[in-house]
Order: C-alpha cells, then sequence, then structure tokens
C-alpha cells in the first residue's frame, strides 16, 4: 500500500516565504533589485574583461569565469523564487525539482573551486612573480576551470540521483527552493545514509577548498611581509583584498549552511542563511570587484571613453 502512496507524489510545493505573508511584497521588491543588479554587474564584469585587452590575465580569466557560473545558478534559483512571492505557481514537478537541485549544487560547488583557483592563482602572482606567465599558462588555467566545473558536476550527479531514489509521501518543501535537506526531509523512509553521503561531501567540497585558498594566503602574507618598501605591501594586499572578501563571505555562509548540525536552526533562520549565499552572496562579486578594483574601474572609464584621473 505504501508503494502506490509512493507513485501519487508528482511534484513538491515550496512553502517559501510564509511566515513573512504580511512582508511578501516587500520581500519581492527588494529581492528583485537585488537580482537585476547582480545580473547587471556580471554581465558588466564578464562584457568588459572580454572586450579590454589590459584584463586578459589569469586573474580576470577566472574571475569572469565565477561572474558566469553565478549568473547560472541565480537563474536556476531566484526567477521561481520570485513568481512564489507574487503569488504565481509555488509548485514545482519531481523533474523540474530534480534539475533544480543539478544545477544549484553543480554551480555552488564550481564557484567553491574557482575561488581556490583565483587564490593559487594570486599565490603564483606574489611568491613566484618571475616564472607566472609560464606557471599561470592558458592550458593550466583551462584546466583549472575544467576541474572545477567536473567536481561541480560528479557531485551534483551523486547528490541528485541518491536523493531522488527516495520515496517521497509528503509534498511540501519547507523552502523556497529545492535544496537537498528540504527535500530530503519529505521522505517517507529513514535518510541517515544520505544525511552522511551529504555531510561527507559537504566536508569534502568545502573544507579541502578553503584549506587550500587559508594556505596560499599564509604563504602570500609571509611573502608580502617580506617586501621591504610599505608601497610594495600595500600594493600586493591590495591584489588580494577583494578576493580574500568574496572568499570569507561565500565560504562563510556555505559552512554555516552545510556544516552546521541538521536541527540546530529554526526554518526562518535556515532560510535566511540560504538568502545570503543565493541572493546577497552573488551580488557581493560584481561590487567587489568594481568598485575596489582599480583595473576594472579604469577599464569601465575606458569602455565609456572617459579619461582616467
Amino acid at each position: 500500500m505504501k508503494r502506490e502512496n509512493y507513485t501519487l507524489i508528482l511534484e513538491f510545493v515550496f512553502q517559501g516565504f510564509s511566515s513573512f505573508h504580511e512582508h511578501q511584497l516587500t520581500l519581492f521588491v527588494v529581492f528583485l533589485a537585488l537580482y537585476i543588479l547582480t545580473l547587471a554587474g556580471n554581465v558588466i564584469i564578464v562584457t568588459i574583461i572580454r572586450v579590454d585587452r589590459h584584463l586578459h590575465t589569469p586573474m580576470y580569466f577566472f574571475l569572469s569565469m565565477l561572474s558566469t557560473s553565478e549568473t547560472i545558478y541565480t537563474l536556476v534559483i531566484i526567477p521561481k523564487m520570485l513568481s512564489n512571492l507574487v503569488g504565481l505557481s509555488q509548485s514545482i514537478s519531481l523533474a523540474g525539482c530534480a534539475t533544480q537541485m543539478f544545477f544549484f549544487v553543480t554551480f555552488g560547488i564550481t564557484n567553491c573551486f574557482l575561488l581556490t583557483a583565483m587564490g593559487y592563482d594570486r599565490y603564483v602572482a606574489i611568491c613566484n612573480p618571475l616564472r607566472y606567465t609560464v606557471i599561470m599558462n592558458k592550458r593550466v588555467c583551462a584546466q583549472l576551470v575544467g576541474g572545477a566545473c567536473s567536481i561541480g558536476l560528479i557531485v551534483a550527479m551523486t547528490q541528485v540521483s541518491s536523493v531522488f531514489k527516495l520515496p517521497f509521501c509528503a509534498t511540501k518543501v519547507p523552502h523556497f527552493f529545492c535544496d537537498i535537506r528540504p527535500v530530503m526531509k519529505l521522505s517517507c523512509i529513514n535518510t541517515a545514509i544520505n544525511e552522511i553521503l551529504t555531510v561527507i561531501i559537504s566536508v569534502l567540497v568545502l573544507v579541502t577548498p578553503m584549506g587550500l585558498v587559508f594556505i596560499s594566503y599564509v604563504l602570500i602574507i609571509t611573502t608580502i611581509l617580506k617586501i621591504a618598501s610599505a608601497e610594495g605591501r600595500k600594493k600586493a594586499f591590495a591584489t588580494c583584498a577583494s578576493h580574500l572578501t568574496v572568499v570569507i563571505v561565500h565560504y562563510g555562509c556555505a559552512s554555516i549552511a552545510y556544516l552546521k548540525p541538521k536541527s540546530e536552526n529554526t526554518r526562518d533562520q535556515d532560510q535566511l542563511i540560504s538568502v545570503t549565499y543565493t541572493v546577497i552572496t552573488p551580488l557581493l562579486n560584481p561590487v567587489v570587484y568594481t568598485l575596489r578594483n582599480k583595473e576594472v574601474k579604469d577599464a569601465l572609464f575606458r569602455a565609456m571613453g572617459k579619461k582616467i584621473s
């Protein structure tokens, strides 16, 4: 009889921000504005890097890949979230849910490893500047990006296939998109094995790149402190500041979301954390790299035909 019940679940319904019912229109306006800024910022970054020859370096190649990845990442989640906030269809088919989860996991993990590749690029630039162009050649850059995407795809296929092999008895997803844990909660059976798999994967894809970035920055800071001139130290720190800011926020939010005990936060707290890494963090990338980065600002002025002061 239970097996018959399993087959009845053809779609899920997002509960979304139902506990903020009175403020849903306000949330819609705020999230829409942030989303437009995110899309515009990332499109500007990718375009300016493509057209300005001064930015045809490994650092900006990785930045353009990160902006592209984050654009797709937000496209997978935010339009559906916005439509739910204004009362349009809050349902999603099982296939649609699996597809959303697949792309969310793929590009979320790709972003993590692209940030690691950017950390390695800064390490080579500061700790081994004379061999920078030899070490960070086009082939190596392409391999690093390919590796980041491959890890994302492999992990996404593993996670999604394990989640959607489960039989589902409930339909109401206590979230605004098909994240792994909220969907697993709808299963009729014990999901302990899936929980263990999720924790293992989360540790591997978060702790590993975080560790590599940490090692890179320990070596970078050690090298910078050996620079004799104060101006030289300031310039070296400036080249890393933007990346380090994005890294701290990105890994910080992802770690809170996926490495904490599953029962530690309330549903509203979980959603607030999720909003941070699905709406706020993708906006941080274009903001930090355009407002704090002189080379990008100069390229924007050149593109607009203005004289740089």
